[in-house]
């Protein structure tokens, strides 16, 4: 297999998707970004009035699943991918390892990250200019939520992967 896969990780507000977008536009490469599918899939959706974790992790679980198998489609075919889907958890990102290692795709791992404090005002930019990497209102205790549970890659992920931490993008909103 020759394709290579580019997985894009971080916290929420961290520049992910505008990394994605610039990185699948330099590399000729296909990408495909959770926050789209969930977006088309499940946006029009209610969500509920209590339970709306458990609500957003079943649907997330099944937008990763199909991904999956349209990447590793592409992959099988020599299609170049680039993946934003989230894996803000080092348990999420072992599981999706042991997929890409199932099929012997060469990955590389790229580690986005900012002070919460900037990114919370990029998120509330955002919500509010929805620009082109605008996929979904992110509302402020989501924000937080999300960025309590991300992990960054620890020193074993980081040897047993092809993991580039890169330097935080610049931004207007910068301290």
């Amino acid at each position: 297999m020759s394709a290579a896969l580019h997985l894009i990780i971080g916290p929420v507000g961290a520049g992910k998707s505008t990394f994605a977008a610039a990185l699948a536009a330099e590399r000729g490469a296909l990408r495909l970004t959770l926050d789209d599918w969930m977006a088309r899939l499940y946006g029009a959706d209610a969500r509920p009035q209590s339970g709306v974790v458990d609500w957003y992790l079943e649907r997330r679980d099944r937008c990763l699943d199909q991904i999956w198998e349209v990447a590793a489609d592409a992959l099988r075919l020599g299609v170049e991918l680039v993946l934003e889907v989230g894996l803000i958890r080092r348990d999420e990102r072992l599981a999706f390892y042991a997929r890409v290692d199932a099929i012997a795709a060469p990955l590389t791992v790229y580690v986005l990250d900012a002070p919460r404090e900037l990114r919370r005002r990029r998120v509330e930019r955002r919500n509010v200019d929805q620009g082109a990497t605008f996929a979904t209102v992110v509302p402020p205790h989501i924000f937080e939520m999300a960025s309590d549970m991300w992990q960054a890659p620890d020193a074993d992920e980081c040897r047993a992967r092809d993991v580039r931490i890169l330097p935080m993008p610049g931004d207007a909103l910068a301290p």
